[in-house]
């Protein structure tokens, strides 16, 4: 099987465009294009995915809004959180949504079990958590038998404006990152070290691309 594409976008990636490439590249795509992950980072925005419900916005502030078309609830993304966004065919893959969700979560508890953080998934509540705060956020879209959005993993970042939503629809719900327990990793570190954690539980290897990606 061949190696994913993968492609570090630099700066902040503005959300909007970023969607909008991701839907251009998935709807693009045919049997033989690669599957490709992106790695970035987003300024501040809060995303309501598609079960997402407004009452969840306790105070967003100066803050963006964007209603999206992942699965999931409301969360926040900004500087010094790692987000992974992956264009996979899952036909040509052979995995349902629920399988692939379940290897995402794999490869963030692998990536944490190298910087000596002990974390777990939950039965009733997809991401990756250390000792019931969360630390990784996933959601997906499939299109035409091809997933996009992906996961985003904090690393170091200003944890506050998680307190002015309901996280993933859970109120209370206590979030952590990667600085809280072992300090100096980067995003680019962290970035590089999943993308070889997601390599090995897809199987597959990522070969770096320059650039940014194109729409087909």
């Amino acid at each position: 099987m061949q190696p994913f594409r993968l492609r570090r976008l630099p700066g902040l990636q503005d959300y909007l465009p970023t969607l909008e490439a991701m839907r251009s590249f998935t709807d693009g795509r045919d049997e033989d294009t690669p599957d490709e992950l992106w790695l970035l980072e987003h300024p501040p925005v809060f995303t309501l995915g598609q079960a997402g419900r407004r009452e969840h916005l306790l105070d967003p502030g100066d803050i963006p809004v964007v209603q999206v078309d992942r699965g999931g609830q409301v969360t926040y993304h900004g500087p010094g959180q790692l987000i992974a966004y992956l264009m996979l065919d899952l036909r040509r893959f052979g995995v349902g949504v629920k399988r692939l969700v379940s290897l995402l979560e794999q490869s963030v508890i692998e990536l944490l079990a190298s910087y000596g953080i002990e974390a777990a998934r939950r039965t009733d509540a997809p991401g990756v958590y250390v000792s019931g705060a969360k630390i990784a956020s996933l959601g997906l879209r499939v299109r035409n038998g091809c997933c996009y959005h992906g996961l985003a993993l904090n690393v170091s970042m200003d944890l506050e404006p998680f307190r002015r939503i309901n996280p993933c629809g859970y109120a209370g719900l206590p979030m952590t990152q990667v600085s809280n327990f072992v300090s100096g990793i980067s995003v680019t570190e962290a970035g590089g070290a999943l993308a070889n954690a997601m390599g090995l539980a897809l199987n597959r290897q990522p070969a770096q691309q320059p650039g940014r990606p194109h729409a087909s």
